[in-house]
């Protein structure tokens, strides 16, 4: 039996799409928009990324792994809004997908001011919460494979006033067991909400393997990085993330990460 179509919070339907259907992420678009895409010139950012993404690996899949457990879950959140989180998880999810061994999933963890597809210029589409609500609703069902090679993404899905409680919940658990163990060679970037603006993503944090905070250079306050990090306290592995943070020899950003 197929399950009824979501509804979004205003009361459209959210389309449920069967079987990982492919999506065409518009990168002429993205690349505009300052993000990495496959095939382009090598790139500052590109390089900084390459910087940021080795450690994730070596936690995830490298000869670390067995010392992190689920080290394959990554979350990327911040303390405060308008730090970049969003531009560091897809640019982050991009460029693992960019490696030999290894497959990618993109997670709209954000359920209350979810991003993701619109920076992807993709429609939204059932998925995380969905998944959470409705026992009819099928993994496979939300999954969107892209045409950028490896990487697969899940949506936020359907609004949901009791966020936090189904991020908390014994289906969210068993979620990420699945998605955690389905996939030997899988890495799970979460985009998650700042962590001093919504609980949900302190919940979603003691499920994380690895958990980087970005943190804007010039902007973000010390108090709200110490504030932030102490309300993950528990997780097993944190790093931060200097964003924006201009080096006088060279002309770019520096996104270097500093384990915490």
């Amino acid at each position: 039996m197929s399950a009824a179509p979501a509804a979004q919070a205003d009361g459209a339907p959210l389309v449920l799409p069967k079987r990982a259907p492919r999506v065409d992420i518009d990168l002429e678009r993205l690349a505009l928009a300052g993000y990495l895409t496959p095939l382009a010139p090598r790139s500052l950012v590109a390089d900084q990324f390459r910087v940021v993404k080795r450690p994730l690996i070596g936690n995830a899949v490298g000869p670390n792994a067995a010392e992190v457990a689920r080290g394959n879950l990554i979350m990327v959140t911040s303390a405060r809004p308008g730090e970049g989180k969003t531009f560091t998880a897809i640019n982050l999810a991009i460029s693992l997908a960019a490696e030999l061994d290894t497959t990618v999933l993109l997670v709209d963890a954000d359920v209350t001011r979810p991003s993701v597809m619109d920076v992807l210029g993709l429609p939204r589409s059932a998925g995380l919460m969905d998944l959470l609500q409705d026992d009819a609703v099928r993994l496979e069902d939300t999954l969107l494979r892209t045409n950028i090679d490896k990487l697969t993404v899940l949506p936020s899905g359907t609004a949901h006033a009791r966020a936090t409680e189904m991020l908390a919940s014994e289906a969210m658990a068993r979620l990420l067991q699945e998605l955690s163990s389905r996939y030997a060679n899988r890495l799970i970037v979460f985009d998650s909400p700042p962590l001093l603006l919504a609980t949900e993503s302190r919940v979603l944090a003691t499920h994380m393997g690895q958990v980087v905070v970005v943190v804007q250079a010039e902007q973000t306050l010390q108090a709200d990085v110490r504030a932030a990090l102490a309300t993950i306290d528990n997780c097993p592995l944190r790093l931060m993330l200097l964003n924006q943070a201009r080096k006088a020899a060279v002309t770019g950003y520096d996104y270097g990460p500093a384990a915490v």
